[in-house]
């Protein structure tokens, strides 16, 4: 069984930057594609972005050039970089995994999701 553990989340101000970490507990860490999704208060959760076993990324039209995912197998940790924050970044982010080489929903593991909140 994989356990998800995100962590980074906080209140930002708009304009700032943070990160997220999410910590993958199995073994076979880089055998999986991961994500990051969000989820604002009223609306549906949403991908914001995807990385392959090998590390090809892709993003939501909506956070591009803003948001970079990236990976560390050698921690078994997936990281997304957002800067840039705007108030509508407001959200609880998680992180999913799958065990694939590339991402396809839906999810095999969810983490317990992370808040941010964008002060404006």
């Amino acid at each position: 069984q994989v356990q998800l553990g995100e962590s980074g989340g906080g209140v930002v101000q708009a304009g700032g930057s943070l990160r997220l970490s999410c910590a993958h507990s199995g073994r076979a860490f880089s055998n999986y594609a991961m994500a990051w999704y969000r989820q604002a208060p009223g609306k549906q959760r949403e991908l914001v972005a995807t990385i392959s076993r090998g590390g090809s990324t892709n993003y939501d039209d909506s956070v591009k050039g803003r948001f970079t995912i990236s990976r560390d197998n050698a921690k078994n940790t997936v990281y997304l970089q957002i800067n840039s924050l705007k108030p509508d970044d407001t959200a609880v982010y998680f992180c999913a995994a799958k065990y694939s080489s590339f991402w396809y929903s839906p999810a095999d593991y969810w983490g317990q999701g992370a808040q941010v909140t964008v002060s404006s």
